[in-house]
């Protein structure tokens, strides 16, 4: 995949052969989770195709319930269908072994779903909110794709993420600047075994730091250490005593003995780090 139009296209213009390209597809089931990439599509989706678009959002242990209670309100806002499906992550050895191709298994999944869903309802396509940029980081959930025929219309019009928030905040879309996300298993270094405990205290660390104002976060979970990601900006209100202080309480109370910031701060796949090119499995 890539972006097969030229460079040098204004966000506009591909915003415009985005929208020819939904046309083409007549309808599609869109994968939602109500981040900022697949709402803008979302969004793109339902101008153009209107009641002929269904977004679908699966729900597990992986998701934050806030995700869910974003999605409901962005497609109850704008009039488009929803469903809601549960996953079962977990039950996949594959996926609790967490190998650095887990999310691979866990996009076979849910994409075996949404081509269902598909094909029982009657759309034409299932299409996924991936960017361009999502392309120059390791993410086996595009193979999945790829193999599921699973299209990413976002990649192949060269839309990177900067350019969905710029055009979902001229579109006034109230996700224009909501936080990038992950699902909660990429948390815990490869190897490390997940389990539906060691997701629900990662889940409500990362909820206790939101509600302490932090932007954008991140628990990860290395056995009995905590290791925090914050903005870096937002470091240094993280170090203020009373801060640290409650941090370290409420993570202790779920299960950690050490917590740890890391001074790097908050960024894109830290646990792809320790991954050379030659031991990133893919099925």
């Amino acid at each position: 995949m890539g972006n097969k139009y030229k460079e040098g296209l204004s966000p506009e213009e591909k915003e415009k052969r985005l929208k020819g390209l939904l046309r083409g597809y007549g309808s599609v089931v869109v994968a939602f989770s109500g981040g900022a990439d697949s709402s803008y599509l979302l969004y793109i989706a339902q101008l153009v195709l209107k009641d002929k678009v269904l977004a679908v959002t699966a729900q597990s242990s992986l998701y934050p319930q806030h995700h869910l209670k974003r999605a409901k309100d962005f497609t109850h806002r704008y009039g488009i269908a929803h469903t809601v499906i549960a996953t079962n992550e977990l039950a996949s050895p594959q996926f609790r072994s967490n190998p650095p191709s887990r999310c691979y298994y866990c996009k076979i999944e849910l994409f075996t779903r949404l081509k269902e869903i598909a094909a029982e309802k009657g759309y034409n396509v299932v299409v996924d909110g991936s960017n361009l940029d999502d392309t120059s980081d390791f993410r086996p959930g595009l193979k999945a794709a790829q193999e599921l025929k699973v299209l990413s219309p976002l990649i192949d019009v060269g839309i990177i993420k900067d350019e969905v928030r710029y055009l979902s905040r001229k579109a006034g879309l109230p996700t224009w600047n909501f936080p990038s996300s992950a699902c909660l298993a990429s948390r815990f270094p490869y190897h490390a075994t997940i389990t539906g405990e060691k997701l629900k205290a990662v889940n409500q660390g990362e909820d206790f730091l939101r509600k302490l104002g932090f932007q954008q976060v991140r628990v990860r979970h290395h056995g009995d250490v905590a290791r925090i990601e914050v903005l870096s900006s937002e470091i240094p209100r993280f170090l203020a005593s009373l801060v640290v202080e409650k941090v370290v309480k409420k993570l202790k109370s779920l299960g950690y003995k050490y917590i740890t910031l890391d001074l790097q701060g908050y960024r894109t796949g830290s646990m792809n780090e320790v991954l050379k090119t030659s031991s990133k499995e893919i099925p």
